[in-house]
């Protein structure tokens, strides 16, 4: 399938990019000319308010053949298996897990294949986050979807998306993932079944979290990021279908060209994309477990410090060296909502039943950690260096909102036994092994 794979690398910069086909078609010295260059019109995209702080205002300028709004009215349709109504199932505080969503059998593309998981929240009021799984079969074709509600962070677990936006095109490969932020038209081409996760923020963007003592430098470093930069086609079409998600409902209006005719751009409001095998890992090199956090590659702060709306955590390979130590994840109760999904491998704290293409919700403040297996197993393991995670990519969306599932997910490849991987952890405690106990217990051992 034909793409263009150039990219301007960096993160939140300002870019200034046209297609080669039309030299010189950005204007010079202001955005708004009288007449702009080849004939286009300018448009702005605003992903901030116009009065947010320097530092925090994101927009960017298009420079197109016809403006956006040239558009027949948007009707609603059918949203499939969207659903923004958290209040239709019972609260349950159990553990979730669910087994590797299906796959289509019928012909389905990307906005055919979303479904709703779980989320908290209402993107009316612009607070909140919505989780799905997406699988399809079909490209859209003469289709494009855009997000009124927020901006979604899709990563791709089997297949490749073929995405095109207004600000050019880009491939998503699983262990990559892509942002594509609230308002951005965007086209999914597929070539076969294709399945992944979708995290959607209704609050605020994604940025990378601060670094704190870490320093300038690790974890996801800007330069890695890569934007697109622009192409177009001037394409006349029956009828182009142009989806616009609002309010979590579809609505749907016609127009008679493509509206991926942006021939030059310039600002900071772009999609992007990134590989997750550049993650500069940062972990214990003495002793006990470091919080996931540390493993975080973007968040959406929520507006108390310290405290996110989600974050995207990854828990790559790795080398694992502390001493003294029980290395898997600890055993946690936890004021944010966890929902891990696996892209492919092995997860070390649960090598059976947490599959590729499944996914786990432990909700706010139910316990979770290691099954049996793993807790033994670690409990007795020699603790030199040792490779972890390899083969492997899983990943959470860790929350700060209480997260709800939908009647979908409720139903749907739901593991009924997920509680019973803990139920042979027994009791191990020997009130003779404290307070160095055991060294006189084995003294009298030997001696006799």
């Amino acid at each position: 399938m034909a793409s263009e794979l150039k990219y301007m690398s960096g993160f939140g910069n300002e870019f200034s990019t046209e297609d080669p086909r039309c030299p010189k078609a950005l204007p010079e010295g202001q955005n708004n000319p009288q007449k702009c260059p080849y004939g286009l019109y300018a448009e702005q995209l605003s992903g901030s308010a116009f009065t947010a702080m320097r530092l925090e205002n994101q927009r960017t300028w298009f420079y197109r053949i016809r403006p956006a709004v040239s558009h027949k009215p948007f009707k609603k349709i059918d949203r499939g298996l969207i659903n923004h109504d958290f209040d239709q199932v019972e609260p349950n505080p159990n553990q979730l897990r669910w087994k590797p969503f299906d796959l289509p059998t019928a012909e389905t593309d990307f906005v055919e294949g979303m479904a709703t998981v779980c989320g908290a929240g209402d993107p009316k009021a612009r607070n909140g986050i919505c989780i799905y799984v997406y699988t399809c079969n079909k490209s859209m074709g003469d289709k494009c979807l855009y997000n009124s509600d927020g901006d979604f962070l899709i990563v791709p677990q089997q297949g490749t998306l073929f995405i095109t936006t207004e600000m050019g095109k880009m491939n998503v490969e699983p262990n990559e993932f892509c942002v594509i932020q609230r308002g951005i038209r965007f086209n999914v081409a597929v070539e076969g079944n294709t399945r992944g996760y979708i995290l959607e923020v209704f609050s605020d963007h994604f940025q990378l979290p601060t670094l704190g003592p870490i320093g300038a430098n690790g974890l996801a470093n800007p330069r890695d990021f890569l934007t697109p930069v622009a192409w177009y086609e001037d394409r006349e079409v029956s009828e182009y279908t142009v989806v616009s998600k609002y309010h979590g409902h579809l609505f749907a209006a016609t127009q008679g060209h493509s509206p991926f005719d942006v021939v030059a751009w310039h600002g900071n409001y772009a999609p992007y994309k990134y590989n997750l095998s550049n993650f500069m890992v940062v972990n214990s090199v003495s002793f006990d477990h470091a919080d996931p956090s540390i493993f975080t590659v973007l968040t959406c702060p929520s507006l108390k410090p310290g405290v996110a709306v989600a974050d995207f955590v990854i828990f790559p390979p790795r080398w694992s060296v502390q001493e003294h130590t029980f290395r898997p994840p600890y055993y946690h109760r936890n004021c944010m909502s966890e929902f891990m999904g696996l892209i492919y491998g092995n997860y070390e704290a649960k090598e059976e039943g947490f599959c590729p293409g499944g996914a786990s919700l432990h909700s706010m403040m139910t316990p979770h950690g290691p099954d049996y297996e793993c807790f033994e197993k670690a409990s007795t393991a020699a603790l030199g260096p040792q490779r972890i995670a390899d083969g492997t990519m899983s990943f959470m969306f860790e929350s700060s909102f209480s997260m709800a599932v939908t009647p979908w997910a409720n139903k749907t490849k739901v593991d009924t036994e997920y509680y019973q991987c803990w139920q042979p952890l027994k009791s191990h405690f020997n009130p003779d092994l404290s307070n160095g106990k055991e060294k006189d217990q084995a003294k009298k051992r030997k001696m006799t």
